[in-house]
């Protein structure tokens, strides 16, 4: 008896060439990361951005001011000297690029005057505490090891400007990055940073990392010798090189910038958007205020038995734990029969109210407060 067996044909070519598939541009990037921290970052595994309200939604204080440092939106500290600003939370135009990236506001600086003195200066800078950037996974004192930084960044006057990094600890490093923009265009900027052994980052609630956007720095602080793209450990003779043009000197001169990332590994993956409560949570860490000045009491103490002279306490305890104990401001205040409140005490989670009875009988007291543990 004979037994034939077929099968099908083999093409031994077009089965080589299908190994030859291209992998895509994600699998491609996924074959070109050299640490595990950059193949997470690639499939959005665990949390990326170290930089908090990065895309500038979150504004407790308000949405503009002239006065510098923290005013307006939360985590930025807008610094400037010598000139007159206003800094500013604004909405992202439908048409703009970063909208199609979902980013809805943005961080401006507006050039009020003008100033062309050594001394003016004008940067939009974050603190990263070190409880953070200690704990991010980048080795700072290795040259192996990366951060990048991205941005969605928009000038009114084109030029050349710097992204300015420092690593704060027992010695402290710096480097900047210059990016180049055309007038009133927005324009994506990334970064990659290796560490260096001269830098360290102290593990606790001091700053760690400060990431400075700089529109405009004065002579006093630049020098045509100061070395970009690579780590420097004095500034003495500068912060960073001479600026081609002067923004700080262009009366009406805005700067703008969202969608600010800073992540461990040598990629720049796309913006972790992260709900506004959880945004507004990470905020609270470093500033907390309940209520607007002419607005509605955020805090009501009402019921209160009265004894003329004597002194009634309140616990209060935070929305979230804070960076320190805060300052307290207390504002808004209103009363009757218990005094207006004020803030004997304070910690990490909450603070003590003291109200001294003016009159006896049931009363009340109301405020909205403000607690700062910024860095």
């Amino acid at each position: 008896m004979t037994v034939k067996i077929t099968k099908p044909k083999i093409n031994v070519r077009e089965e080589l060439n299908d190994l030859k598939k291209p992998t895509g541009i994600a699998g491609e990037a996924m074959l070109r990361a050299e640490t595990p921290q950059e193949q997470q970052a690639l499939i959005g595994v665990g949390r990326r951005n170290l930089i908090i309200n990065g895309d500038m939604r979150v504004a407790q204080r308000g949405t503009t001011s002239t006065v510098t440092n923290y005013q307006t939106v939360d985590r930025w500290r807008n610094g400037f000297s010598g000139v007159s600003l206003t800094q500013s939370q604004e909405t992202v135009a439908t048409g703009d690029a970063p909208f199609k990236h979902g980013f809805r506001k943005f961080l401006r600086l507006t050039q009020t005057g003008s100033g062309t003195a050594a001394a003016d200066f004008a940067q939009i800078a974050q603190r990263i505490e070190g409880l953070t950037a200690g704990a991010s996974g980048w080795d700072c004192t290795s040259g192996g090891s990366h951060i990048t930084v991205s941005a969605w960044v928009r000038s009114s006057l084109a030029g050349t400007y710097y992204l300015y990094l420092q690593t704060r600890g027992s010695t402290s490093g710096y480097i900047n990055m210059p990016f180049t923009v055309s007038a009133n265009v927005w324009t994506k900027v990334e970064f990659v940073i290796s560490g260096n052994s001269g830098c360290f980052i102290d593990y606790d609630n001091t700053t760690g990392i400060e990431c400075r956007f700089v529109p405009y720095y004065g002579t006093n602080y630049t020098a045509g010798s100061v070395p970009s793209s690579s780590w420097y450990f004095d500034v003495s003779g500068g912060e960073v090189p001479d600026f081609d043009q002067n923004w700080c000197a262009v009366s009406g001169a805005t700067f703008d910038i969202t969608g600010v990332q800073l992540e461990t590994g040598k990629v720049a993956t796309p913006f972790e958007h992260r709900s506004y409560g959880e945004e507004l949570a990470l905020c609270q860490r470093y500033y907390v205020q309940l209520g607007y000045s002419g607005v509605d009491y955020n805090m009501n103490m009402t019921g209160i038995n009265a004894i003329s002279g004597s002194t009634f306490y309140t616990n209060v305890k935070f929305p979230t734990t804070m960076r320190a104990g805060p300052s307290v401001t207390i504002f808004n205040a209103n009363n009757s029969r218990a005094g207006n409140p004020v803030a004997t005490s304070t910690s990490i989670h909450g603070m003590r109210l003291d109200s001294v009875c003016t009159a006896s009988g049931l009363g009340y007291y109301r405020f909205n407060y403000k607690a700062d543990a910024e860095l």
